[in-house]
């Protein structure tokens, strides 16, 4: 693989190095088309920079050309001579008549982009020629300190890296593409009579304070442990996986008209785990007695027609513990080329790894984060991670959550376009019963228990896109299932109201 093996005519064996991919002769036409008329720098620098080019004397001359640029002074032949007069390997090329030679043969400004992504191109290839002989290398070598898997996450790690340089920025768009885009939106939630203009989540009154899960979108859903963070992100999945109509999208396109495919990463539960608690939801047999096995006939022939049902649902788990968040990212692509992908849930994030390059939490989980709202970009998806929260919200008298209780909060805060808290009162009352000696303290306690039975809230903390408040959500712990929660005036008892 690193030497190609040639014979002379004496027949001795002869080394030669194998050539990496590159093209001289269009890093020459760049440079000249940039000498020749500098204003086609701007086209090509958000493409390539001096670390593509495969001759380091081009690469010097594009840097001293793009340093020159970049303070509104001219950068030709003349002008860069005196910058690079002493240059040995410009000498070796012919010294400064090499800059007039590279002028003279200048690409037409109308095709430099292209040039410029041939560019890319060949030096990404000669990245992971590089990076293949390095994991060949490591690979190799039979190390104690260095396990197999250990190498497989820094290949996937040092692939990711790669991959995100390989996005190029998109620039400036004009105006009237971004209106037009706007108006599009605005068209697909006008066509749903006054609906949404994202995916619904199945929970009526907290779609209409989001308007939906929106594309791009990256979505923090935190909580306290019990709260029900893992339970309200199954629900959720679970309603936009049953909702699922493909059809022809405005677009022209094919792809998902309601609800959508679900990607589930479950780093916390087993598959099995959360495959039960949707059953239970879908069932609406108790969780527990489904992991008991305590069902009759008639529940469990429910349970096994619910299962059935549930099949055909496009939701997809993935359990692997302690991922890193390439290969997070890695499995989503994956997941979106072979089965489509619509709608994406993290549980939880803090239990997603880093690179390993920082040592310090925060910088880690702020890595993490950007990493996500970039999946939600890249993939042009919701992406829902569930968070946990500091335990000083125990401290506190009044334990609804807040902003400043997220750990790690400034990355997580920041990185969000939407901070939501599940909040259920009835848990933190549930452990405050009085003594049954006092009776007016326990008639007081179950007064106020059977007002916050059965309720829960979900708490808008940010939201990029509209209001922020508080949603109303009733929640069956024995089914482990958030649903809509009907008002007074909904009730059978003022239906004249209604």
């Amino acid at each position: 693989m690193n030497e190609i093996t040639a014979f002379n005519p004496t027949g001795a064996e002869i080394q030669q190095p194998e050539t990496m991919p590159h093209s001289i002769e269009a890093e020459q036409q760049l440079l000249g088309a940039i000498l020749t008329n500098n204003d086609v720098y701007d086209r090509v620098a958000s493409i390539i920079g001096p670390q593509h080019f495969y001759e380091p004397v081009h690469a010097r001359i594009f840097e001293v050309a793009a340093a020159r640029i970049a303070k509104n002074n001219l950068a030709s032949p003349v002008t860069l001579k005196a910058f690079l007069e002493d240059d040995e390997g410009l000498k070796e090329l012919g010294g400064p008549r090499y800059l007039a030679t590279l002028a003279g043969s200048a690409v037409a400004s109308f095709a430099i982009r292209d040039y410029a992504q041939m560019i890319y191109d060949l030096a990404v290839r000669r990245d992971l020629i590089l990076l293949g002989r390095d994991i060949s290398a490591k690979a190799t070598k039979v190390e104690i300190g260095s396990e197999p898997k250990e190498q497989i996450v820094e290949a996937e790690q040092a692939l990711y890296k790669l991959a995100e340089q390989g996005q190029s920025e998109s620039g400036f768009q004009s105006f009237l593409k971004a209106v037009t885009e706007a108006v599009n939106v605005a068209n697909a939630a006008y066509q749903r009579d006054g609906g949404l203009a994202g995916i619904s989540t199945g929970l009526t009154d907290l779609d209409s304070k989001l308007g939906g899960l929106h594309k791009s979108d990256l979505l923090i859903l935190a909580g306290r442990p019990s709260m029900g963070k893992t339970s309200l992100a199954t629900n959720i999945a679970f309603n936009v996986a049953k909702a699922y109509k493909r059809g022809i999208l405005p677009d022209g396109t094919e792809g998902a008209v309601e609800g959508g495919v679900v990607g589930f990463y479950s780093l916390e539960m087993s598959a099995e785990q959360l495959a039960g608690r949707i059953l239970a939801e879908a069932s609406e047999i108790s969780s527990h007695k489904i992991r008991q096995g305590d069902m009759d006939e008639v529940e469990f022939r429910r349970f096994v027609e619910a299962a059935k049902a549930l099949e055909a649902c496009p939701l997809f788990i993935d359990d692997t513990p302690a991922l890193p968040i390439s290969q997070l990212a890695a499995r989503a692509r994956r997941l979106k080329r072979t089965h489509g992908l619509d709608v994406l849930i993290i549980d939880y994030l803090q239990l997603v790894r880093g690179t390993g390059r920082s040592e310090n939490r925060v910088n880690e989980i702020s890595e993490i984060t950007m990493g996500m709202k970039a999946i939600a970009k890249e993939l042009n998806i919701p992406v829902i991670a569930l968070s946990q929260l500091s335990r000083q919200v125990e401290n506190r008298e009044d334990k609804r959550p807040q902003l400043s209780d997220l750990r790690e909060s400034g990355s997580i805060e920041q990185d969000a376009d939407a901070v939501m808290f599940v909040f259920r009162e009835e848990y933190y009352k549930e452990r405050e019963k009085p003594g049954d000696h006092d009776l007016d303290a326990m008639a007081r306690w179950q007064d106020e228990m059977s007002h916050l039975h059965g309720k829960a809230e979900v708490v808008i903390g940010k939201q990029r896109h509209g209001p922020i408040g508080t949603v109303a959500l009733s929640f069956e712990a024995q089914f482990t299932r958030f649903g809509n929660l009907v008002k007074p005036w909904q009730s059978n008892n003022s239906s004249e109201e209604y």
